[in-house]
């Protein structure tokens, strides 16, 4: 008697049915649950725009079509719910902010292009020390030093290649895995997922990128968080505390190494030799790119911006000036040997200081769509009206604590800055937060100023700031590890500026009575 083969259940069809099609699947039910938002409230614009702003958020979670194409989604359906028109839509997507973002990670190639990275790289290694932890601090540190002086784009940009050639030298060493196993983590597009100790470097950078752009370590109280930032990241992604945890295993062993693995960084240090002429002119106008930033209009002086003031001149022209040398310039001076009386003479053509070859193949373009969607939905959430219904929900606040509003305050900047760039966040969080201050008689800094912060401080999606944008696209890192890898920091950014507004706020701020000049709205311009 043959063996009869038994059907599989409805049950198991089902689960075998969402294990594969379970992107489809989220594709529909979003939109359809919160469809509501839509019919429940027929005409309303700003809830057509509200509806579009969660679907765009879950999307974004849950990544069930890629990222930067759900950034795409507003250029179509903000003029076909008649929020905003396709010429306004699309201008959002090439700022000067999104132009400036992108030439930095062009000139960030260029580092990686003439291998300057893996000799800064290597020196981190033998200045911090060979230790997983030690570098790790090191390299947190650095990158929030340089942030404080450039934006924080342009300092995660530069900090992707060091931090990738330091953990290709990690695992050369045999020190920790950087890539997560297959069977945990498909390869896509033959492009393997980062390891937890990797990830614990990349979001390292972003984070020091961000909280390093408010200031120096004792200017603001968010910059406190930094000791915190860096413990949270060796905890949940380190080790550190769970002695008995794999990472934390594999950790040791690559400490006791140290030496070891100092010797090969020495060796392979010097093999690189002097510097070339290419990485000299590279790093020549890396600099300069900084000190045009820095003093294009510095604000305790005039800047060169300020003398040539006919029109208004902004951070893209410096980045993009700065990215012409580099395809302008040869690598080496050997086309003067032309000009000799004797050869041997060049044979071949004299390269630049960059490929446009090597930007086309190692710039994530897509980020500029990621953020670009984000200004787009910042915009239409200000044209749609939603802005002010919310601040108008927001009136109910009157009769809470000053305290308990500045937590309410505080949260939602963060909250909502994880969805959308921080600088259209602040635009729209801070005129509701005025108007708040005045219909409850509060003094406005009160909660302008923290919450201002706290816009910047966005920490588990890549659409929330450049640092994250660019460590995501750069080591094709997964939603899902950034939000984890967020709770923390977020946990302490929130009682850090709360501690913050009590006591280092006074100091600079110390009347909490509501002044005059807030009485009226077009006078509070802060």
């Amino acid at each position: 008697m043959s063996d009869i083969e038994v059907p599989p259940s409805k049950s198991s069809l089902a689960a075998r049915f969402f294990k594969y099609h379970w992107k489809g699947v989220l594709t529909i039910f979003i939109p359809l649950a919160l469809s509501p938002l839509i019919f429940y409230f027929p005409g309303r614009s700003e809830f057509r725009c509200m509806f579009l702003i969660l679907v765009c958020c879950f999307y974004w979670i849950s990544e069930c079509i890629p990222l930067y194409v759900t950034s795409l989604m507003p250029i179509f359906a903000l003029p076909a719910m008649q929020i905003l028109s396709s010429e306004k839509t699309c201008q959002n997507y090439f700022k000067d902010t999104l132009a400036m973002f992108l030439g930095s990670l062009i000139v960030a190639s260029a580092i990686e292009y003439c291998n300057l990275h893996k000799r800064l790289a290597l020196k981190t290694i033998l200045l911090v020390g060979c230790s997983p932890r030690r570098l790790h601090i090191g390299l947190v540190c650095v990158t929030s030093f340089i942030s404080m002086w450039i934006s924080n784009a342009a300092t995660t940009a530069m900090m992707c290649p060091i931090v990738k050639a330091v953990l290709q030298e990690l695992e050369m060493n045999q020190v920790v895995a950087i890539w997560m196993p297959e069977e945990k983590e498909p390869a896509v597009d033959g492009k393997k997922h980062p390891s937890r100790v990797a990830m614990a470097f990349y979001f390292g950078i972003a984070y020091a990128s961000t909280i390093g752009g408010c200031g120096t370590l004792i200017g603001t109280g968010t910059n406190l968080t930094f000791k915190g930032l860096f413990e949270g990241l060796q905890v949940t992604h380190l080790g550190l505390g769970r002695s008995n945890s794999q990472v934390s295993k594999e950790l040791s062993n690559g400490a006791q190494a140290a030496d070891s693995v100092k010797a090969t960084v020495m060796e392979k240090y010097a093999e690189l030799g002097p510097m070339s002429w290419h990485e000299c002119q590279v790093l020549f106008w890396f600099l300069a790119m900084i000190i045009l930033l820095f003093t294009r209009s510095p604000g305790f002086m005039p800047g060169w911006a300020d003398f040539l003031n006919a029109v208004p001149i902004k951070t893209s022209a410096a980045v993009m000036l700065t990215i012409l040398a580099l395809f302008l310039f040869p690598q080496s001076c050997s086309h003067w040997s032309h000009f000799k009386d004797k050869g041997p003479y060049p044979t071949k053509r004299e390269r630049s200081l960059l490929s446009w070859d090597f930007v086309h193949h190692h710039v994530p373009w897509g980020l500029v769509f990621l953020l670009g969607g984000g200004f787009a939905l910042a915009d239409a959430s200000q044209e749609s009206g939603m802005a002010k219904l919310l601040g108008q929900a927001l009136s109910g606040l009157k009769t809470w604590p000053d305290f308990a509003i500045q937590v309410a305050a505080i949260s939602a900047g963060i909250f909502i800055t994880n969805f959308s760039a921080n600088v259209p966040v602040c635009n729209i969080l801070i005129p509701i937060l005025q108007e708040l201050a005045v219909a409850i008689n509060m003094n406005p800094i009160m909660l302008v100023f923290p919450a201002g912060i706290a816009t910047s401080m966005a920490f588990h999606l890549p659409v929330g700031t450049p640092p994250n944008a660019i460590v995501a696209g750069y080591a094709g890192i997964k939603s899902k590890y950034m939000a984890e890898a967020g709770i923390l920091p977020t946990i302490f950014i929130l009682l850090m500026l709360l501690l913050n507004v009590q006591t280092m706020h006074y100091l600079i701020y110390p009347s909490r009575e509501f002044p005059a000049w807030a009485e009226s709205p077009k006078h509070m311009d802060l």
